[in-house]
């Protein structure tokens, strides 16, 4: 049978393999007007390996992209970096159907899909630092605890400098490009994914901002587990982390507000031009239009 769905090649040995979501607009309470995608990698080495899954809706799409490289049976082993169920929903069904030899995951990852999950095989915990061999090139494990679950974890292709970042450089954007170079305007989805995910983490941010780069790991790809896998925009993405965990605070202000016979209205409004008039980027905040046509997504510093 043909296969419907496509991977596509992101490096020598790796290839994107995941979902795309345009229809999703409410990711448990987060909006996502513009959708979103569950990346997944195949890593085809001596031991072919599957780096995490995708929401268990689109396995078959996921098996699909699989079966244009290789049969997903010849799959060896499965990284999980991360225990959410947009990344982990369908490993049951995937162990069932491809037996890899092994699955790893972090100790608490181990856990957690313990958890949620009934598996016949035992899940074999990888501790940071550590390397699993896949014959003619290895993948390194970096714990990222609290980035943004306690289980989460990246991985490292050491032959072709590709670091999987789980939920850590992503956004929610659907989209046919997979690459940064394919998505313009992706700053203001990157900036709403960071605010809502990731900023009451931000001190872990850069405390592993500050690991990655004494691990002295080059980098010549990015994957992480949602949007566009970064190749071009490294050093700009890495930066606007750097500066949204700074917290640094800017000249700009939001007047919040709700009303029903519009006096507030003239009030807030008052306020905004007062702000503005001392030298303040003000934006006003209808309680009423959240949700429809407000989007504070391009709230954070972008260039």
């Amino acid at each position: 049978m043909k296969q419907p769905f496509k991977a596509v090649e992101v490096s020598d040995h790796v290839y994107w393999v995941g979902a795309i979501d345009w229809g999703i607009r409410d990711f448990h309470g987060y909006s996502t007007e513009q959708g979103t995608t569950y990346n997944a990698y195949l890593v085809v080495a001596d031991k072919i390996t599957l780096v995490d899954t995708v929401k268990k809706p689109f396995k078959d799409e996921l098996l699909s992209r699989i079966g244009s490289v290789v049969s997903p049976q010849e799959i060896s082993y499965i990284v999980s970096n991360h225990a959410e169920m947009d990344h982990s929903g369908c490993l049951p069904e995937l162990i069932d159907a491809v037996k890899p030899e092994k699955v790893f995951a972090s100790a608490l990852g181990v856990k957690n899909l313990s958890d949620h999950f009934e598996f016949d095989m035992q899940l074999i915990p990888v501790k940071d630092g550590e390397s699993i061999s896949l014959g003619n090139m290895s993948i390194s494990f970096v714990e990222t605890r609290m980035l943004h679950w306690p289980d989460s974890m990246f991985s490292y292709l050491d032959a072709d400098a590709v670091l999987f970042s789980s939920d850590a450089f992503g956004m929610h954007l659907a989209s046919s490009g997979r690459f940064d170079v394919d998505v313009s305007g992706w700053e203001c989805q990157a900036a709403k994914y960071y605010a809502n995910i990731l900023m009451p983490f931000s001190h872990l941010i850069l405390k592993l901002l500050d690991r990655v780069g004494t691990l002295g790991l080059p980098i010549k790809t990015i994957a992480p587990d949602h949007g566009p896998i970064w190749r071009r925009d490294i050093d700009k993405i890495l930066g606007l982390y750097s500066t949204w965990a700074r917290r640094e605070p800017t000249n700009k202000a939001v007047v919040t507000y709700d009303t029903m016979w519009e006096s507030t209205t003239l009030m807030a409004r008052a306020i905004c031009d007062g702000l503005a008039a001392g030298g303040a980027h003000c934006k006003m905040m209808p309680l009423k239009a959240i949700g429809a046509t407000w989007s504070p997504s391009c709230w954070m510093p972008v260039p």
